[in-house]
């Protein structure tokens, strides 16, 4: 044993945590996490084992926990299938009794087998199993038990929990008339802008850019995590680095859309359009987005907008939204408040904490900045609420597919709103694998899995609800993170980190009962080292995975589409690769070689790229897709028609692909050295593309034709 190995009691406890004590590398290497590992994970979920005797406490108090309760925090389940248990004590009877959302109650049969007891506390306890009965409506239920004395009439012993019911599986992705499956386009909004932006694409930007995939057969259009980020400088880049998962960012709103411009006094129209003018002129500019520019100009108008009276039938519709958002909407706006009030000034400690007495004065001092966040909230979500509309009049069967990130930011609202959720001193990220070989830490703080099970899954289930309002679908970013995610202690790399698993059972529950009731279609982002079974899993619910092309390999070379999984979207390409005219010219090898990310000589990856490369085009020329020297674009268009021969039931395209971008939107394990998630959308000759004129771009056209076309030949 080394001086960093467990001992067995440190497992036992680690393992009853839901923390992997050993697991297999992507590289196919058994690794043992090192004792350090896991009392730093074990301490961030509140669990004391620094010591030999902490260790044998927490072992005992983990083991009787459970007994000591009457109900779980918390029960997600499908109709018909496990049990729901309760622990009563010797000489007492109990009734279970479910409240169902539409206000009726079922009461549930108690079987008199009693399989197991424990003494706990000098009581003995007696756990009594109830099947779940196969009739129960999906829903958000509640569940209730009254533990009383035999023959006596008072119950000296009560509960109550969440008791979710959800869909076994999700049915298949809607399609257009006379297809069976369909194709969408997949876009970095931020990069899209078109002359009316303000420097960065927005939600009207969104709508139009729907509008002109619509007309062109997609049915659906993935974009970057529009999640909420800071209000005030510096704005991270990153849209997988929110500062909320459940709101969205205002920084994406369309000032001149939102109704109340239309009574702006001539001066005051003037100050939205003299703050509008500088970042407008970045609309042409390929080098880089400047958000923080981009928002300091839109609040300046937003501020003007503000200041305009509602009508009673709009205030109506703000107070209505705002009711239905309750709290945690008044928390995030409040958040945004504070930012502002202490933007270059001294933060007190006692800010950092949402129930402390300076922070509920503060909600009252500031008020009208709180009120002003809640209106962009409301604005935001009428105009995304207008881009779905146009993709479903453009046609689309499915409309906008969101991205879910897999975390937030450690400073940002929802980890001081909701800090009782994460796990402090931990970063979630991902081992070492073939593209980042020194691993990968994404800077942000992981729920904690008991923490939201005694939320009764509250916190995720209100936000699936709030970014499937308005859209068709929802793509999950990092879908293993539901199941089990990396953590990394503070201070330490990325490889020194664990595996914690999630109640995945009540995550995907969750996801899919509140997809069947918005009508829409998940899709998990399973690359990477993915235990096979939990693809498998994620199929038989409904939850379609995702193919790259690249990755796709057989051997020396690349697997046929047509073994491609069905529940699938299949791409060619993903966000954290270049753009597959970057992809052919080695550019994801020069550039990790800039950077200092290879873990070998930069000959052997480039051996290694080439080799890829000669085996995809022999594959392309192989099924006639190109010609003996094909020209860049005819490649790329190759590629695309090629993903359409597998059966899989939707297939992306990557819009950069569409108009010849060479440039990556994202360097994955790098943060400052690559300008991430700030890459504005040009073509092959380094100018900006514009929404304007991409109806016109012969690339896009050809392109998105030959997609149409093959999805059209190659039906399911």
């Amino acid at each position: 044993m080394t001086d960093d190995a467990p001992t067995p009691d440190l497992v036992r406890l680690a393992s009853a945590y839901g923390i992997a004590t050993e697991y297999w590398s992507f590289f196919g290497d058994r690794v043992q996490v090192p004792a350090s590992t896991l009392r730093a994970v074990l301490a961030a979920m509140g669990i004391d084992a620094s010591t030999d005797a902490a260790i044998s406490a927490a072992l005992v108090a983990e083991e009787e926990r459970v007994w000591r309760e009457l109900l779980p925090a918390s029960f997600v389940t499908r109709a018909g299938v496990g049990v729901l248990w309760v622990h009563v004590f010797d000489g007492h009877d109990v009734t279970v009794t479910v409240a169902l959302e539409d206000g009726s109650e079922r009461a549930l049969t108690i079987p008199e087998q009693r399989p197991a007891a424990r003494l706990v506390d000098g009581i003995l306890r007696w756990r009594v199993e109830i099947p779940v009965p196969d009739d129960l409506p999906l829903g958000w239920h509640t569940v209730r038990a009254e533990q009383r004395p035999f023959g006596g009439a008072e119950a000296d012993r009560t509960a109550s929990a969440p008791f979710v019911i959800t869909p076994d599986r999700l049915g298949d992705p809607p399609a257009r008339p006379g297809r069976t499956r369909g194709w969408g386009l997949m876009a970095q909004l931020y990069s899209v802008r078109s002359r009316a932006s303000w420097g960065l694409g927005d939600f009207a930007d969104l709508a139009d850019l729907a509008a002109i995939a619509g007309e062109r057969g997609a049915d659906f259009l993935l974009i970057n995590p529009v999640h909420a980020a800071e209000v005030t400088s510096p704005i991270e880049p990153s849209p997988y680095r929110p500062a909320t998962r459940r709101f969205l960012a205002p920084l994406y709103v369309r000032p001149e859309d939102i109704r109340e411009v239309a009574y702006l006094t001539p001066t005051e129209r003037a100050v939205v359009e003299a703050a509008r003018g500088p970042v407008a002129a970045m609309d042409d500019d390929a080098d880089r987005i400047d958000r923080d520019a981009v928002w300091a100009a839109k609040r300046l108008g937003l501020d003007a907008i503000f200041a305009v009276p509602l009508t009673p039938s709009r205030r109506a519709e703000l107070d209505a939204f705002a009711a239905r958002e309750g709290q945690p909407l008044q928390d995030f706006a409040l958040w945004c408040a504070l930012e502002e009030h202490y933007l270059g000034r001294e933060r007190p400690a006692e800010v950092d904490d949402i129930r402390s007495p300076l922070v509920a004065e503060l909600r009252t001092r500031l008020a009208d900045r709180v009120a002003f966040h809640v209106w962009l909230q409301w604005i935001a979500d009428q105009q995304v609420a207008d881009a779905q509309a146009a993709a479903r009049a453009a046609g689309m069967a499915i409309g906008v597919m969101h991205d879910l990130a897999v975390g937030v930011h450690p400073q940002g609202s929802d980890a001081w709103s909701l800090r009782e959720m994460y796990a402090t001193g931990m970063a979630v990220g991902a081992p070492p694998d073939m593209y980042n070989q020194q691993g990968q830490t994404w800077n942000q703080p992981p729920w904690l899995p008991r923490a939201l099970a005694e939320a009764g899954y509250a916190p995720l289930r209100d936000m699936i609800r709030t970014l499937l309002r308005h859209a068709g679908a929802l793509r999950i970013d990092h879908v293993i993170g539901l199941f089990r995610l990396w953590w990394i202690p503070e201070g330490l790399s990325p490889a020194a980190g664990t595996y914690v698993r999630y109640d995945h059972e009540a995550m995907i529950g969750v996801l899919l009962l509140e997809a069947h009731r918005a009508g829409a279609v998940l899709i998990g982002e399973d690359l990477g080292n993915v235990e096979p079974w939990v693809r498998e899993y994620l199929s038989a619910r409904g939850v379609l995975g995702t193919s790259v092309l690249w990755f796709e390999r057989e051997g020396d070379g690349f697997r046929p589409p047509e073994q491609y999984r069905r529940s699938l979207l299949a791409t060619v390409n993903t966000h954290d690769l270049p753009p597959t005219a970057g992809y052919l010219a080695d550019e994801h090898v020069a550039l990790r070689a800039r950077l200092g990310l290879l873990t070998r000589p930069v000959e052997e990856e480039l051996a290694d790229a080439d080799a890829e490369r000669a085996s995809m085009l022999a594959l392309l020329r192989e099924r006639g897709l190109i010609g003996d020297e094909p020209g860049e674009a005819e490649v790329i268009e190759a590629l695309n028609a090629l993903i359409t021969a597998s059966p899989s039931q939707l297939l992306g395209v990557a819009l950069v692909d569409a108009v010849g971008e060479r440039r990556a939107q994202n360097q994955p394990g790098t943060d400052r050295e690559y300008p991430n998630w700030q890459i504005p959308l040009a073509g092959p000759d380094g100018r900006a593309v514009l929404l304007d004129d991409l109806v016109h771009n012969d690339r896009f056209d050809a392109l998105t034709r030959a997609v149409d076309t093959s999805v059209g030949r190659h039906p399911l």
